[in-house]
């Protein structure tokens, strides 16, 4: 077990850049944190110091508007990070943090990062490169938003999900996003029926099949022609 968890955390922008050493010493701040499903981890405007590698599971990050209405920023796995934000521009959460399934975290305060990344400025740049990733895939998220239409939205988060939870099978690429159908409609800026009618197109189409807070993509190439 330990070995696995240090190859998820190898994984991680954070440990990536670390040598056997250096991980050693930061391994030894983690604390791990275990959340059931639908376990809220923290809340948008909570106080930020820490940041969180995934270990096992699936994690979910969400924005609330005014009027209440959730918009889904994305859904992370295993060896992705979040948090790391407030490292940089201490402040409140963003966005708020749940377990979309039984989850295994790793937590890193930032009073033992910040003397840690200090003498090691490298690891400072690895993780501003996470950073500015994820600033490019927002970027992308804001003009689909204008200029893609909902099937097209649609087609591209499920290609994403796949990306990271797809597993090939006999009969397809198997894709447990773990979602349900609201939860995917928040994740790609529109209203479930929209989405609902996207998917039955596709799957009219052939090229996918949908089952429970899943979807067996049966033609890739044809759902990445409809994401472009």
């Amino acid at each position: 077990m330990v070995d696995e968890v240090n190859e998820v955390l190898r994984k991680a922008p954070l440990f990536e850049a670390l040598d056997e050493e250096d991980t050693a010493a930061l391994r030894s701040s983690v604390s791990e944190v275990r959340l059931g499903r639908g376990q809220t981890l923290f809340n948008e405007g909570d106080e930020g110091d820490r940041l969180y590698v995934i270990l096992s599971g699936k994690v979910k990050l969400t924005r609330t508007a005014v009027d209440g209405r959730e918009n889904l920023l994305g859904v992370l796995g295993p060896s992705e990070m979040f948090g790391e934000l407030s490292l940089f521009d201490p402040g409140p959460r963003t966005a708020s943090g749940v377990a979309v399934t039984d989850s295994v975290l790793a937590g890193l305060g930032h009073d033992d990062l910040r003397p840690f990344l200090s003498s090691r400025p490298h690891v400072s740049l690895q993780l501003l490169k996470s950073l500015a990733g994820r600033l490019r895939r927002t970027n992308d998220v804001m003009a689909d938003l204008v200029f893609t239409d909902v099937p097209g939205r649609v087609a591209k988060a499920l290609l994403e999900l796949a990306d990271k939870f797809g597993k090939e099978g006999e009969d397809g690429l198997h894709v447990h996003h773990d979602l349900t159908q609201e939860e995917l409609a928040q994740l790609v800026g529109a209203s479930r029926e929209t989405v609902n009618k996207a998917l039955a197109e596709f799957a009219l189409r052939g090229w996918l099949r949908i089952e429970a807070k899943a979807v067996v993509l049966l033609d890739v190439e044809r759902m990445r022609r409809r994401a472009r």
